[in-house]
């Protein structure tokens, strides 16, 4: 079982965009939702408000922020698309769609996939809102692009699999 999180509130989408207010004190949050919960490794996207979404919890568990460039946000298109709204909601239903200067959902999907499977049980993994929804995807497939529009900031869930059984369960939002 790991615990995938999605980022707190942040200023803004850039790689260097810092949390709010508001998410500084979601991620204060986050530090008291972890305690007791048995977490032994933390790795985060390295996008400024993915870390700073998760330092105070790794703070108080004592434990360092691994960052891994996988867990970054998925990129739709590198175009500027008035219409990407209903770009990315086909690319939830057609996994292979690749726009011009993105990646398809399968590619960020099974970027992220290597981290999720490479950590340890007991881990927590802070991620983006659409490579998040890409990876509940993968495990629950009725998890598509209305389950990505129902995500919060911040967002838990556990997923737990099996050779035989995959579970996803939101713990907090």
């Amino acid at each position: 079982m790991v615990y995938l999180v999605r980022h707190c509130r942040a200023s803004g989408q850039q790689p260097e965009a810092e949390l709010t207010e508001e998410g500084k004190k979601q991620a204060q949050g986050l530090a008291d939702f972890f305690k007791g919960k048995g977490v032994i490794h933390i790795v985060s996207s390295p996008y400024t408000r993915a870390v700073q979404s998760i330092a105070p919890a790794a703070e108080h568990l004592g434990l360092p922020v691994e960052t891994d460039a996988r867990l970054v946000e998925r990129v739709l298109s590198t175009e500027d698309l008035p219409d990407w709204m209903e770009h990315l909601e086909r690319s939830f239903s057609d996994s292979d769609k690749k726009l011009p200067g993105g990646e398809s959902g399968r590619e960020a999907a099974e970027r992220g996939l290597e981290v999720l499977r490479s950590a340890p049980a007991q881990s927590i993994l802070v991620t983006h809102g659409n490579l998040m929804a890409l990876l509940l995807n993968h495990f629950e497939p009725d998890f598509g692009f209305e389950g990505w529009k129902a995500l919060a900031n911040p967002d838990i869930f556990e997923v737990r699999w099996t050779e035989s059984e995959r579970t996803i369960k939101r713990v907090m939002d």
